[in-house]
């Protein structure tokens, strides 16, 4: 049994120190090499002044660096922050100044945002490549010895500072401690048929949940994870020929691009135990096209960086037409409420069967908190530990959970959160707009589209491609409108709040809902 993140490496490098735990590339890491590579970076950081508590965060793709910081963070007791490596530079640096980190571990192909914002940051910077003032990360951890630093954590003490958007447009930070991790890592093996003898697939993104709670899933087993550094479908592939893959977690988008790519047919996923999807919406041609390419081995998944990731599943048995809409049922150790919210009680009262109401969330999954952010806290998690999850929806008759709209604005676009908020506030600097309402709209590929919808400055005459352009300076790439519609005035109520609804609404009639 493990009790923090950092048994995993230290409980397999003991025991299991010959098993594959990381295929990178060509590079194969067994368990013993990755508790001893933790260990020198872990010594590393102490040497930087880095101890219980402090924070340091992590710009780069994935590799095998990610893993490294994270177990050795852990084994220090210090607290791992990964950035979003798509934000533009003026987001990262909110995320890390907010998060306090005292050194940032950045990628060479990162190096240029750092640049771009290093007088605005009390860190230290090591680079993961070479840079002519920055210390390189190999050089900076070779010489350490591979001691472990032997701090050992409590359930309750922070472990990972996760960034999600707020309805506010400033990212928060998720805090998750050793419980949260312990619960749901600890969990899913079953649901998601891990084992010692897995091999894992960790393509999606490590600064997500998505793909570092999946990544340790796997690791928590014993399991040999192999780590793609980029989402490419043709990479999905060979890799699944070449080292009979078992496991993995991909988001729709990714499904229908791999169910496109030449050489489908030639490769052979017999070896496949279950694909796992979530994180946005999926269209039923994609999913019957995938069980009768793959097989009944899909599993849906619902949850959110709030409560560590899923905590709903639908089985693979349970994909039949009547229940595909459905995100299937929480797991064991996860409540589920349906919240009325349709009067003026506000007592938390429960929506009766069938009725849409706020789904509410409790388990030892559920975060600590917000980063500094009591007042976002405490509208997020009550006092008695119920997450209001901000999602509508309603449980049938069996306890199925179907997710029918969202409270709050959020766009949910290929797996990424965009909240219009942050988006209307980068717009409404350019000089020839007037007002500004963005949307997400229905997309074939990426389940929602962020849609701005303008109203241009008196006598102006902005382009479509001239507000998408200077959007792109300012806002990471999957933030950007990807069209724009002009409109002589925006809906509004009598108290001058726009009526987003009925921007929405002629996107998405003739659809069941409006949510993936």
């Amino acid at each position: 049994m493990f009790h923090n993140l950092a048994d995993i490496v230290r409980v397999h490098g003991r025991e299991r120190p010959h098993a594959r735990a990381l295929i990178v590339g060509d590079e194969t890491i067994t368990y013993g090499e990755l508790d001893e590579r933790s260990n020198r970076v872990a010594q590393a950081f102490a040497s930087a002044g880095v101890g219980v508590g402090d924070r340091v965060a992590f710009v780069e793709r994935n590799g095998a660096e990610f893993f490294d910081v994270a177990f050795a963070l852990a084994k220090l007791g210090a607290v791992g922050v990964p950035v979003n490596w798509r934000l533009a530079a003026p987001e990262m640096r909110h995320v890390i100044a907010d998060s306090g980190a005292s050194v940032v571990v950045v990628g060479q192909e990162f190096v240029g945002h750092l640049e771009a914002i290093e007088s605005e940051l009390d860190a230290t910077i090591v680079v993961v490549g070479n840079h002519d003032r920055w210390p390189t990360f190999e050089r900076w951890v070779t010489g350490h010895p591979a001691v472990d630093p032997g701090v050992v954590t409590g359930p309750d003490d922070l472990v990972m500072l996760m960034y999600t958007s707020g309805t506010t447009g400033l990212p928060k930070g998720v805090m998750l401690g050793n419980a949260n991790y312990v619960c749901k890592t600890g969990g899913v093996a079953g649901p998601w048929k891990f084992d010692a003898d897995s091999v894992s697939l960790a393509v999606m993104p490590l600064f997500h949940m998505a793909g570092f709670g999946w990544a340790l899933a796997g690791l928590w087993e014993g399991a040999t994870t192999v780590v793609l550094r980029d989402v490419d479908p043709q990479a999905i592939l060979d890799a699944v020929d070449r080292h009979a893959i078992t496991n993995m977690l991909l988001v729709p988008a990714v499904i229908q691009f791999l169910l496109d790519t030449p050489g489908l047919d030639d490769v052979d996923f017999s070896g496949l135990r279950v694909i796992v999807y979530g994180a946005s919406p999926i269209r039923d041609d994609v999913l019957v096209r995938g069980m009768r390419r793959f097989g009944r081995i899909f599993a849906q998944v619902y949850g959110m960086t709030e409560t560590s990731g899923s905590i709903t599943q639908l089985d693979g048995a349970d994909h039949v037409p009547h229940l595909l809409r459905s995100c299937g049922k929480p797991y064991p150790w996860v409540r589920i409420r349906i919240v009325d919210t349709s009067g003026a009680d506000t007592s938390g009262a429960d929506a009766a069967p069938g009725v849409v109401g706020e789904v509410w969330t409790r388990s030892d999954q559920n975060m600590l908190g917000y980063w500094n952010n009591p007042d976002a806290t405490a509208a997020t998690l009550t006092p008695d530990g119920w997450i209001r999850t901000g999602d509508a929806g309603y449980l049938d008759a069996e306890g199925y959970l179907y997710l029918h709209d969202r409270l709050k604005d959020m766009i949910v676009s290929g797996g990424e959160n965009v909240y219009p908020a942050e988006v209307e506030n980068v717009l409404m600097t350019h000089p020839d707009i007037a007002d500004v309402a963005v949307i997400g709209v229905p997309d074939s590929r990426w389940g929602e589209a962020v849609k701005a919808v303008v109203v241009a400055a008196r006598g102006s005459q902005p382009t479509e491609a001239a507000l998408i352009s200077f959007a792109r300076t300012r806002l990471a790439g999957f933030k950007l409108p990807k069209s724009v519609d002009f409109v002589d005035a925006l809906p509004r109520n009598p108290s001058g709040k726009i009526l987003k609804r009925a921007l929405r609404e002629p996107h998405w009639t003739g659809r069941d809902r409006h949510i993936g």
